[in-house]
């Protein structure tokens, strides 16, 4: 596994922990029906490339922690918010793509050509995107911008190799560009000009013969021949060896063109051989680059990201958080950011407020009242917070948090042995165990 270049460690202390049902409850990156609409990630994730979709999907599954850390990502998001910095960025990641795919595919050495008319176009994207990040005043866009190199021998070997718009496969030739190997340009200028030898052929063969119908032709299965009527077969020339007979035609071959046709398709052979070899050499030549390309890669799913939490705080409406080391989670105007915008009335904001003096509350009202979408909209700002996100409010105040719990809708487990009561005190027993002063608790009826 080249493309693997170490391990991290990671701390349950360093993480806001969300176990199973709290993920399934909370609708994070699949719906309760299973669809991956009408979910937290749906609605917020706008990234530019797909790489920057699942670094997001990883955030949302482990939130953390660092208020530190929080903090900076914020304050990148205020950053790229002025002027609405973060929409020059968005052309050059496109431009980018999914290069942290590309470049596994690279080191495993299965990539196909169209790959690396992929990482040739990113390569050539970054300088652009680097003179777009110079602008942008941010201690993270800065320590970004130190992991996000450019590459510019890289680039020139991929742009002189590799054709635009190659093949999918590289089994049939013509990936490679002219120009980049002389004895591979050589044999392809002898199949180039096989075409113009058998037109020069069969006009002299026609002189010669004084046959008007003669052909020159070429099948998989027979190789070059010369056609003939057989209404004409009594003037073919002495030299003429019979090839094949048909019921109208007699093909001919002579000593002239079966040396030709040894020459072209040894050519095509040798051709698409040396391809191979020079397509082959290019994954050892691209080889040294692949760990410096591999923290490039890591540094813009981050960025990617980032953008993308500032294209929700504009686009969205949502505020930037406040941390604070003292106990209490206090929400201004609040509002659900899955329902808000599906749901066609407006959607009524809603507060809370709790501190070491309220840390507990008891929801109360009718059916279809809203109780649950208050309890889970709580729990989704909290969660969108400790990813380094704005959040959908007027203001809001976190102290830590250490774990979200969720107690919330019913359902047997009949594989399990487990009736729709024994899943439900079950869940409460795992709270229970589990919770700390720290914890968000919610839990429906």
């Amino acid at each position: 596994l080249p493309h693997i270049r170490g391990l991290s460690i990671e701390q349950h202390d360093t993480a806001v922990i969300l176990d199973t049902v709290s993920r399934r409850n909370l609708e994070i990156t699949h719906s309760l029906s299973g669809h991956k609409d009408h979910t937290l990630a749906g609605v917020i994730d706008k990234a530019s490339t797909p790489m920057g979709s699942r670094l997001l999907r990883r955030w949302l599954n482990r939130p953390i922690r660092d208020q530190q850390i929080l903090q900076q990502r914020y304050h990148c998001v205020a950053t790229l918010l002025l002027n609405n910095q973060y929409e020059r960025l968005q052309p050059s990641l496109i431009q980018i793509g999914d290069i942290e795919r590309v470049l596994t595919r690279f080191a495993l050495k299965t990539a196909r050509p169209r790959d690396f008319e992929r990482l040739k176009i990113a390569l050539n994207t970054l300088p652009e995107l680097e003179q777009e990040l110079l602008n942008i005043e941010d201690p993270l866009v800065r320590w970004l911008m130190q992991q996000i190199s450019t590459y510019p021998q890289l680039y020139e070997l991929l742009a002189k190799a590799i054709i635009e718009n190659p093949p999918i496969l590289i089994r049939d030739g013509g990936v490679i560009a002219s120009g980049y190997d002389p004895a591979l340009d050589e044999l392809r200028n002898i199949q180039k000009n096989a075409h113009q030898f058998l037109i020069d052929l069969e006009n002299r063969e026609k002189q010669r013969s004084d046959i008007s119908n003669l052909k020159v032709n070429y099948n998989r299965v027979h190789g070059y021949y010369i056609e003939v009527s057989r209404l004409h077969s009594d003037r073919v020339p002495e030299n003429y060896q019979r090839r094949q007979t048909l019921k109208a035609t007699e093909r001919y071959i002579t000593p002239e063109l079966k040396e030709f046709e040894e020459k072209v398709l040894s050519a095509n052979e040798k051709a698409l051989a040396l391809e191979k070899a020079l397509y082959d050499d290019l994954f050892e030549r691209i080889s040294p680059f692949l760990a410096a390309l591999q923290e490039t890669a890591q540094a813009l799913c981050e960025l990617d990201v980032l953008v993308n939490f500032a294209e929700c705080a504009y686009t969205l409406q949502w505020c930037k958080p406040e941390l604070t080391r003292s106990r209490t989670l206090q929400i201004r105007q609040g509002r659900h950011p899955v329902v808000e915008q599906y749901q066609t009335p407006p959607f009524v904001p809603n507060d809370i407020h709790m501190h070491e003096q309220r840390s507990m509350l008891l929801i109360t009202g009718p059916n279809m009242g809203g109780k649950s979408t208050y309890m889970r909209q709580i729990a989704l700002i909290t969660l969108l917070a400790h990813i380094g996100s704005y959040v959908p409010a007027e203001s809001a105040r976190f102290g830590p948090v250490d774990r979200i719990f969720t107690r919330i809708g019913a359902s047997d487990d009949l594989a399990g042995g487990r009736s729709t009561f024994m899943v439900e005190m079950t869940e409460t027993a795992n709270i229970l165990h589990n919770a700390t002063t720290n914890s968000l608790v919610l839990m429906d009826e």
